[in-house]
């Protein structure tokens, strides 16, 4: 295999893997809604900081320890279960009693920062083994004999990460042309309902879930 068709390889299933709707798109998207263009961008950032610690923690092998060892991944997985349960239940308390100041996500009482929303994507994206996974499957299958396994995969990683800030890019971009009409306090609780759901089923699903 060569680098270049290694590369556009890798680029293809990374890219089909970016579109497909999940966590990450989730938070990316309530970011932008409750916060603003700059904290969506802040938070896909984040993810993608994570991505590329992923890429490299692949890269060097500590993935493979995750997948290797049952107490590494299920540390990890509780972990990960642990905190997305607990923003989607504060999430949904914030929906059943409204937008109190007490029952606020944000951690800073003047509102969510640009480092609270880049520290919260790469929190919720580091916590999640599955993207370790990930590439420790993907990533020696497009890794050519000949080159530098370090090297080259935290090129593939910079690759995903490209492909992930140019898809999160047109939806805070579309997002924020409709955020006049998506800051409704309706549209904004149903928002936070959606998300809290999701961050429970993906918290529910990976603490459930087996290596």
């Amino acid at each position: 295999m060569s680098i270049s068709s290694a590369i556009l390889g890798f680029a293809l299933v990374a890219g089909l893997i970016t579109i497909v709707p999940g966590l990450d798109t989730a938070m990316v998207l309530r970011s932008t809604i409750s916060h603003g263009r700059r904290h969506g961008f802040a938070t896909a950032i984040g993810v993608s900081s994570g991505a590329l610690i992923w890429g490299a923690g692949a890269a060097v092998g500590v993935s493979a320890l995750l997948v290797a060892s049952t107490f590494a991944y299920t540390c990890v997985r509780i972990a990960g279960a642990v905190y997305m349960i607990w923003l989607g239940v504060r999430l949904l308390a914030r929906v059943a009693h409204g937008a109190g100041a007490a029952l606020e996500l944000d951690s800073p009482p003047t509102g969510q920062t640009l480092v609270g929303s880049w520290r919260r994507g790469l929190t919720t994206n580091l916590l999640n083994p599955k993207i370790g996974a990930f590439y420790i499957a993907v990533l020696p299958q497009f890794i050519p004999p000949h080159v530098s396994h370090l090297a080259f995969g935290l090129l593939l990683a910079l690759v995903h990460d490209l492909e992930s800030i140019i898809w999160f890019t047109a939806i805070i971009l579309a997002v924020h042309s409709v955020r006049s009409l998506l800051q409704r306090r309706s549209t904004q609780r149903a928002v936070d309902g959606v998300t809290g759901l999701a961050l429970l089923g993906f918290g529910i699903k990976l603490g459930l879930s087996s290596k």
